[in-house]
């Protein structure tokens, strides 16, 4: 039977003044601020015992409490949605992702994930990630496309995921990035964290950010954008996104890194994770796949070109 999760936090001067729901989502980077709202409106967050509104404003030494409730039992189904399988074998399966598909099921986003559609179409998936992730290994963002790698079996996972700890997978990206980069080729080392502004996106955060480097190196130059290939030495949420936002080029058609005034034609941001390179788990042969640009990343790069 689950129970219900007590977390108490005291609030200090630097958090004095805040409102009460957003005091209490950017706790924990899994708070969301709705979910946040429906609580207080359970009468599950207290203030000094009491029960008060989201809109109240903290005070230095108040206590709150949170009852968070326990999470709903869910189940995963198996869809049969088409596939773009670049390796399989009994351990390991590498999918091409389209974009616009996410990852793995989460609350209020039941279906049509990579996760539902390999449940499909494999006997069976590594268990370690539980219902929501099974054989998730690692990520990519919703309107990223390219190469991510599932396991089969906990073998495979437990193998796979030590050699991104360890920084032994090759991931090379292609990006579109607004404007002119000067330099042919460099390293991007700032450490990302949740921006404190904004819950949904991250931000290069030197304080309470974790380390994270990206080496990026010019394709091609056009009149308005730049196409670069990325490499990540680490995996941070949104890593390529923030790092190139930071150093003044946000990618084309982002719509969290980039408030840029030139419109292009393209959903989402442009980024394809083109190569993933890994030792496979069982036979320990070097694994080194690729993945052509998506249509509408090659579609705009020509109209770049002839612009």
């Amino acid at each position: 039977m689950s129970t219900v999760q007590n977390d108490r936090f005291v609030v200090t001067s630097d958090t004095a003044g805040q409102r009460l729901d957003k005091f209490v989502a950017d706790r924990k980077s899994d708070w969301s601020r709705t979910a946040v709202q429906s609580w207080i409106r359970q009468q599950r967050i207290r203030v000094d015992g009491s029960v008060v509104k989201g809109n109240h404003r903290l005070q230095a030494g108040e206590t709150v409490e949170v009852d968070v409730p326990p999470p709903v039992e869910m189940t995963v189904d198996a869809e049969a949605i088409p596939l773009d399988i670049v390796y399989e074998d009994a351990d390991v399966v590498v999918v091409n992702k389209p974009r616009g598909m996410v990852v793995h099921p989460a609350p209020g986003n039941p279906s049509g994930t990579l996760v539902n559609a390999l449940l499909a179409h494999c006997d069976d998936l590594s268990g370690i990630g539980g219902v929501y992730r099974p054989g998730i290994v690692h990520r990519i963002d919703k309107d990223t496309s390219g190469l991510i790698m599932v396991a089969k079996n906990d073998m495979a996972h437990q193998s796979l995921t030590a050699q991104l700890k360890d920084h032994q997978v090759e991931r090379r990206y292609i990006a579109l990035v607004h404007g002119n980069v000067s330099h042919d080729q460099g390293q991007i080392e700032a450490p990302i964290g949740r921006d404190p502004r904004l819950r949904q996106r991250m931000a290069v955060e030197h304080k309470n950010g974790k380390s994270a480097i990206t080496h990026f190196k010019v394709l091609e130059r056009f009149p308005r954008a730049t196409q670069i290939a990325c490499r990540l030495e680490t995996g941070r949420t949104h890593q390529i996104r923030v790092h190139m936002k930071y150093i003044g080029h946000p990618l084309v058609g982002d719509p969290l890194y980039s408030n840029q005034s030139h419109r292009f034609s393209i959903q989402g941001q442009a980024l394809h994770a083109e190569t993933l390179g890994f030792i496979h788990p069982r036979s320990g042969e070097k694994i080194r796949l690729t993945a052509p640009l998506p249509q509408d990343m090659q579609k705009l790069t020509a109209q770049l070109r002839h612009s």
